[in-house]
């Protein structure tokens, strides 16, 4: 049984020592010199605006939520779509049991307000 697992054995091996040879050849080799501009977060080529530190603002977090909501949505829809005839009606409640709760949580978001920026 273990006989089956060896390949993958020897290719995780592999890429563990490939890896392993081109961080150790980097810290051998590479610049290591510090500087304070060096150590500066980086913000497309401009000197940071605020702090990296400061605290996101709520409306962030829930926009990003629902962007994976929707992302999500339509990673099913498709497939659903493209076999739509064949599905027939077992297809559609399938789908409508689905895209229902997606459409209350967006409709509930729509009226909270989340959506305004």
């Amino acid at each position: 049984m273990l006989a089956e697992f060896t390949g993958v054995l020897v290719i995780l091996v592999i890429g563990l020592v490939i890896a392993s040879a081109m961080l150790g050849i980097h810290l051998l080799l590479g610049p290591s010199r510090k500087f304070d501009e060096k150590l500066e977060p980086f913000e497309c080529g401009e000197s940071p605006i605020v702090s990296p530190h400061r605290r996101y603002a709520v409306k962030f977090y829930m926009v990003a939520i629902l962007f994976v909501v929707f992302d999500v949505e339509a990673i099913f829809f498709y497939p659903w779509g493209a076999i739509f005839r064949e599905l027939d009606w077992f297809g559609f409640a399938a789908m409508s049991v689905f895209t229902v709760p997606l459409a209350v949580g967006l409709v509930y978001e729509w009226m909270k307000g989340g959506l305004e920026w």
